[in-house]
């Protein structure tokens, strides 16, 4: 039975710190599962007027470049079986989808666990198999089984056409922001577009709230006020691993699980930072999430792959965030085998996946959204996918909560932004972060 015991104690600590921070926070739910438990628990319903969550780059379907989707369709086309994940049956590519494909005749197959594509390629040496395979470091430990045991068997007729990507670059892409150390001292350079109302008039607060009103969701006025990092994640990372944001940026992190009681803890503790000043890291799903991460899925991911560039939706190409295949195993690469090359290609016309995976709007923005825009027509990956926004906010309905969202935000319009923090005050700031203690 769920425990519900402490559900009471953290509403209350969120809605104190709520009081004391004076505005609006936002807070990005970095995972999908995050987005979908935010609703199918009722979460939204229970927090302060000035807490907001907006989604983020979590779900693996939703960041997978529209180029990527194409190539999984140019493979489907040849004479092989494709074995993918459910998720991936749906996603619109430019030229159709695996679904359409396996419509007119191409062999598509769903799998449930990797080596389940190896073991069909095992009995079936007359045929071709591709594993096409995306996801974080949640999901790139099976894939590196997969490659793996192929190797070990020798076959000769399995290839992997992988679009997995790394989390921690695409947060610092998203943030829009890097520190740059020179002679004359650390600045901060923001990409932003928009302006923002300073974040707190408390002077014990005021630094913090200076440096996060730089930091907005990609090209967004929306400020990022922390993030809620992804259980199924840092599992693999490690709670330790999000420590570099917190300290780069001074934004607050703390890693949570996926029921009710540690979500709350979680956006009690970032509610708390932020109304305190305090910037920090914390972990309040060390059940499961331990400091160092699964060092074991950590080494089988460095065996198998190596950093590379990698595409997203909306945020474009960034260096490191992608993972290749390694020379020992590029034998089992299907763009080498097949000749297979991603393309540049346009999202859908009119679909604004990009901007809600990045928080600059919500689903209900989109005029696509449930009219063209359906779990049975998706237009878009979000739509898609079981961890997509915009198919949470179809299912459980966010129309209300979001013109609530719109009001509360609509009054930060137009004001001033801030310049770059002078190395006294990024010292300072710096020095304000707090050990993680979780509650």
């Amino acid at each position: 039975m769920r425990s519900m015991s402490r559900i009471p104690e953290h509403l209350k600590r969120l809605h104190a710190a709520a009081g004391r921070v004076g505005r609006v926070v936002a807070f990005m739910e970095v995972c999908g599962t995050h987005t979908v438990a935010a609703f199918r628990t009722g979460l939204r319903s229970l927090l302060p007027e000035n807490v907001k969550l907006i989604s983020g780059p979590g779900c693996p379907v939703c960041v997978t470049a529209q180029g990527d989707i194409d190539l999984m369709i140019d493979a489907a086309d040849l004479d092989a079986v494709i074995c993918t994940y459910g998720d991936m049956l749906k996603v619109p590519g430019t030229r159709g989808s695996l679904e359409a494909a396996r419509a007119r005749g191409a062999k598509v197959r769903v799998i449930y666990s990797t080596l389940d594509a190896v073991k069909q390629a095992a009995t079936d040496p007359g045929s071709q198999y591709v594993l096409a395979a995306v996801g974080f470091e949640t999901t790139t430990p099976a894939t590196a089984v997969a490659i793996r045991e192929a190797a070990r068997l020798g076959l000769k007729n399995f290839t992997v056409l992988q679009s997995h990507k790394v989390l921690l670059p695409a947060l610092r892409e998203l943030l829009g922001a890097q520190i740059k150390r020179s002679e004359g001292g650390a600045t901060i350079d923001v990409v932003s577009q928009s302006q923002i109302a300073p974040h707190s008039a408390e002077a014990d607060a005021s630094l913090i709230a200076s440096s996060q009103s730089k930091f907005k969701s990609h090209n967004s006025g929306i400020p990022i006020s922390g993030f809620l990092c992804p259980g199924h994640a840092s599992i693999i990372l490690g709670s330790e691993a999000f420590r570099e944001i917190v300290e780069d940026y001074a934004m607050p992190c703390v890693v949570a699980g996926f029921e009710l009681e540690q979500m709350l803890a979680g956006l009690a503790r970032l509610t708390e930072m932020c109304a305190d000043g305090r910037p920090g890291l914390d972990n309040v799903y060390p059940q499961v999430v331990k400091p160092q991460g699964n060092q074991i899925a950590q080494r089988m991911i460095d065996e198998v792959f190596e950093p590379a560039a990698a595409t997203w939706r909306a945020l474009g190409a960034i260096e490191g965030s992608g993972l290749a295949i390694r020379e020992k195993y590029q034998r089992f690469d299907a763009t080498r085998r097949f000749g297979l090359v991603a393309m540049d290609a346009p999202e859908p016309p009119g679909c604004r996946c990009g901007e809600v995976i990045t928080g600059r709007c919500e689903p209900v923005d989109c005029a696509l959204f449930a009219g063209r825009c359906t779990p049975i027509t998706p237009v878009g990956p979000c739509m898609v996918s079981s961890e997509g926004s915009c198919a949470a906010w179809f299912k459980y309905g966010g129309k209300a909560e979001s013109r609530k969202h719109k009001a509360e935000m609509g009054r930060h319009e137009g004001c001033a932004t801030f310049d770059a923090i002078p190395t006294s005050q990024i010292e300072n700031r710096k020095s304000k972060i707090s050990p993680g203690v979780s509650p």
